[in-house]
């Protein structure tokens, strides 16, 4: 009597296993036509967006190359920071590079803006991982702002 071994008791499992290696090696941004590729990631936020970016080359390239993406995002952006934003459009800069410039400063502005520091005793308080350079003007918003209050 001949003892089978395992490995070779069930060479149909084998293959289906290597077509499942096959399949999961495709993703939707090879398979799908480029405007439905671009619908599935219009629909994240920037930090997913930015997340999708650094999963694989096809989905950065996918992402880096329609400029369009970052567009919306930009515009929201645009709302805090306008000058910023119109500056760096005026010098040429891509929508996803005029968001990445300014976004890290739209969210410090927005708190500075909505009174979340109004009470700062001293620098300790303030979240330094949350703090980021920002110019004179800026500063004279957020004093006036203050000052308002």
């Amino acid at each position: 009597m001949q003892k089978n071994s395992k490995r070779n008791s069930h060479p149909v499992e084998k293959e289906s296993n290597t077509d499942k290696k096959k399949e999961s090696k495709e993703d939707f941004v090879e398979v799908l036509p480029p405007e439905v590729t671009f619908q599935i990631f219009s629909k994240l936020d920037i930090q997913s967006l930015c997340k999708a970016a650094m999963t694989c080359k096809r989905w950065n390239q996918a992402i880096e190359k329609s400029d369009y993406l970052w567009k919306h995002h930009c515009l929201t952006v645009r709302a805090i920071c306008q000058k910023e934003i119109d500056g760096d459009r005026g010098n040429g800069y891509s929508w996803r590079v005029t968001l990445l410039r300014n976004y890290w400063k739209s969210k410090v502005k927005h708190e500075w803006l909505s009174g979340r520091y109004s009470n700062v005793s001293s620098p300790i308080s303030l979240p330094e991982k949350n703090m980021c350079p920002m110019d004179a003007d800026t500063w004279g918003e957020i004093l006036e702002a203050e000052l308002e209050r």
